[in-house]
């Protein structure tokens, strides 16, 4: 990931693949170090948009959960179509693809581990030293993170039906829900499943957590509200002895004969 303004590099990291993984944890660290972008600029690949027809513009409504995740945060998604377009990230591409290699050869970073490792300790700060510039205006586009919970917000999820058994599913892992207050069971109901960075599941249906359960499916969490907050509820009123409501007093007589 590179700052526009500045050329920095502000991540790198070698991955097995481009996967939606790979990209949430490489917005995680940007996120958590530097804010949140005024916008990301991508191309058009399968994390990034979804192409109703190859060679057309991307969909606007039908996000992926990358494109869900930037929504959340506020940060306009800008796709490129063209290669153009995206010159200095193809550019940075060709500079990592030819002095990386020869510097993570030249230090004997052979496995995965090693050179993830030089890429943090030594190459990433050699490479801004040499190569990022001034930005015209000094001033940063970036906003700080404050209380945003990334851990919430850099999920994949997808809406699901419980199934008969309280059981409810994603990425082939069964998750069993445990019996709800005030609900015989869920079957039926319609939650969201949701997948954390770090692998662990969570089963919510609104602002209601239904349990959290590791990458194994065993639970962690019981249920309760979101964040364990409690919803708020309206302050309870109360009447001093003036506001009071008095039972108006009948007046005292002999009783009326009838006639």
């Amino acid at each position: 990931m590179i700052d526009d303004a500045t050329n920095r590099l502000l991540y790198a990291q070698l991955w097995e693949g481009e996967t939606v993984q790979a990209v949430m944890s490489a917005l995680c660290e940007v996120l958590v170090q530097f804010g949140i972008p005024m916008s990301l600029y991508t191309d058009r690949a399968g994390w990034a948009f979804e192409t109703p027809k190859a060679g057309e513009k991307v969909s606007k409504t039908h996000l992926t959960q990358v494109g869900q995740a930037l929504e959340r945060l506020g940060i306009e998604h800008i796709p490129s179509y063209s290669p153009q377009a995206r010159g200095r990230s193809e550019r940075m591409n060709r500079t990592l693809q030819d002095r990386l290699v020869n510097e993570l050869r030249a230090a004997g970073a052979s496995t995965l581990e090693q050179a993830n490792a030089y890429l943090r300790s030594c190459y990433i700060t050699r490479h801004n030293e040499f190569l990022a510039r001034e930005p015209l205006d000094a001033t940063s586009a970036f906003v700080a993170l404050g209380d945003a919970d990334l851990d919430e917000i850099l999920t994949v999820r997808s809406v699901r039906t419980v199934g008969k058994d309280n059981v409810v599913g994603l990425d082939g892992i069964a998750l069993q829900i445990a019996r709800q207050p005030g609900r015989a069971t869920c079957a039926g109901l319609s939650v969201t499943v949701r997948r954390h960075l770090n692998g662990d599941y969570s089963v919510r249906q609104g602002l209601r957590l239904f349990g959290r359960f590791d990458a194994q499916g065993r639970p962690m969490e019981a249920a309760g509200p979101v964040g364990g907050r409690d919803r708020m509820r309206p302050p309870t009123r109360t009447l001093d002895a003036g506001q009071r409501r008095r039972r108006p007093q009948l007046p005292q007589g002999p009783p009326t004969a009838k006639p």
